[in-house]
């Protein structure tokens, strides 16, 4: 009993001095597990200019490990060595994956340590130009007339504007023909040219669109409107009849399993600092995202909120019965 009570101090005793020297200089690797250039590797580029003051200045590098619907690049991190070294930056397919998936590499619980939440991106609900319905009372009408010929786009299997259209016409109750796309881009033009009617998708990819007035906003997915110039006068879908109606597409940062936890304290500690950074906020709010500022920015908190957004996806994506494998 003593030796092991011996063994314990000298670990706990490494694991402090590990975590004084951390980052010691050493480059820091935060791992995105989708391609350069959306909307998640710019909010993880952004973040680690963010992180590097407070972390006394250590090179953040990103790496782009795409592929599986970011499965890929979450295993990778999960067998990662858990010296704080390597980091995940992914957004609610976290919570998604777990009941998209029917065997994963990983365990969404067990083979992360939860670092805390950096944003919202809300959605928008928008239409053809040619769409008869104004405004969010005329479009469920129309969309109630329609039943069954309703054509609602998304980003493909699991994306964010999928499980956005999948939660509207559960609250709906409307029955939809659900158009999968290999991406928002090919989606949006297909929009554009009225090949398919309506698309719930982040305000990082339809500002643009709603703002040149190329699309038909009928609603944010947020409690309370938004404030970007292009989107103040948006109602959001709750105020429009949809009582309790959010959606809202987070990300958050993870540490492999076992990372020393005053390394963890550090590490959180920084994207505190990062959440503040004026340039950081700036940034986000002109990808319509809003920085989180609540609890969720604490490990326990972010991993609640985390196995909440399981349960609340979970029956919607079984009641359709999609599965991404």
């Amino acid at each position: 009993m003593k030796k092991l009570l011996a063994l314990a101090a000298i670990a706990a005793a490494a694991s402090g001095a590990f975590a004084q020297d951390f980052p010691a200089g050493k480059p820091i690797t935060i791992v995105v597990p989708f391609a350069a250039g959306g909307p998640t590797d710019r909010v993880a580029r952004d973040l680690a200019e963010a992180m590097r003051k407070p972390l006394d200045g250590v090179s953040i590098v990103v790496d782009n490990t795409a592929g599986a619907g970011s499965t890929i690049g979450n295993a990778k991190v999960a067998r990662a060595k858990n010296d704080g070294y390597t980091l995940l930056l992914t957004h609610v397919g976290m919570a998604t994956t777990p009941v998209l998936y029917r065997k994963l590499p990983y365990n969404y619980e067990t083979d992360f340590e939860y670092l805390g939440m950096i944003n919202d991106v809300p959605m928008t609900v928008i239409g053809k130009p040619q769409l008869e319905a104004n405004n969010f009372k005329e479009l469920r009408d129309w969309i109630g007339k329609n039943s069954g010929k309703v054509n609602l786009g998304n980003a493909g299997i699991g994306s964010a504007s999928h499980l956005c259209g999948l939660l509207l016409q559960s609250e709906l109750k409307a029955e939809m023909t659900t158009v999968p796309y290999k991406g928002t881009a090919p989606a949006i033009a297909d929009l554009l040219g009225g090949q398919i009617d309506l698309l719930c998708d982040q305000t990082t990819n339809t500002t643009s669109q709603i703002e040149a007035k190329k699309v038909k906003p009928y609603a944010v997915t947020t409690l309370k409107r938004l404030t970007t110039p292009a989107l103040k006068d948006i109602p959001t879908a709750d105020e429009s009849g949809l009582k309790g109606f959010q959606v809202t597409i987070w990300h958050g940062l993870y540490a492999p399993k076992g990372t020393p936890p005053a390394v963890l304290k550090k590490i959180n500690d920084a994207l505190k600092v990062a959440l503040k950074d004026p340039d950081f906020i700036k940034k986000e709010e002109g990808l319509g995202a809003v920085v989180v500022t609540d609890k969720r920015v604490e490990p326990a908190e972010h991993k609640k909120f985390v196995q909440a957004e399981v349960a609340r996806f979970g029956p919607v994506i079984k009641a359709a019965g999609v599965y991404a494998d």
